[in-house]
């Protein structure tokens, strides 16, 4: 899979919904109810992050719900890559880029969706073929005025901005001609997570996909 033909997957991904959630759980249990309540609401592209021990196990439970896609976020190694694509990750996020992650997943056929946050990463990925990147961190990088402001000279990306979006700016985000949509964790608190609160989960994300 060149990475031509990742973006184009990740693409499709993206446009699924306008809001990927982006998710860390530390008890694997919790992982196929919280998947089925984000897919209930609207939301089918789910970014599970390998942020815990737990991760692996709730890729595979998350792969087994009906009409959702589980990614992998924050891929940082070939090791990460292969592990993901085992437990059955469909597509994957990566905080930045490298070329030893990027061979990787090319290997291991995984669409892969990298991370950017200024104009040479932005155009050194773009030189790849990848015309879908994530935008990250977002608020920290400038936020909606800088992502903005990359759309003149950048107008063959689209974005999917990251880190430190909420309901508060995400509509901001989605009004941008480059983004493709957000990555947010405020549509699975923890809180609820832990409480079982799948309810509440499926509302947050029927708010979320009906941002436009």
């Amino acid at each position: 899979m060149r990475p031509e033909e990742q973006s184009a997957a990740a693409a499709k991904i993206c446009e699924a919904a306008p809001v990927v959630p982006v998710l860390v759980i530390d008890d694997a249990e919790a992982a196929a109810p919280l998947a089925t309540a984000l897919v209930a609401g609207g939301l089918p592209a789910l970014e599970l992050t390998l942020r815990t021990p737990a991760a692996l196990d709730a890729i595979r439970a998350m792969a087994q719900v009906p009409g959702g896609m589980v990614g992998a976020g924050t891929l940082l190694t070939p090791a990460d890559v292969e592990a993901a694509k085992a437990a059955g990750a469909t597509f994957g996020v990566s905080p930045g880029a490298t070329a030893r992650l990027i061979d990787a997943a090319i290997a291991a056929e995984l669409p892969l969706l990298p991370g950017a946050a200024t104009a040479s990463e932005m155009m050194a990925l773009l030189e790849q073929g990848f015309t879908v990147q994530k935008f990250f961190p977002a608020e920290a990088s400038g936020g909606v005025a800088a992502l903005k402001s990359f759309a003149s000279p950048l107008p063959q990306i689209r974005f999917c901005p990251t880190g430190g979006v909420s309901p508060s700016n995400a509509a901001a985000y989605l009004a941008l001609p480059n983004t493709i949509c957000v990555g947010g964790s405020w549509v699975a608190p923890k809180e609820d997570v832990a409480a079982g609160n799948w309810d509440a989960i499926t509302a947050l994300a029927r708010g979320a996909a009906a941002l436009v």
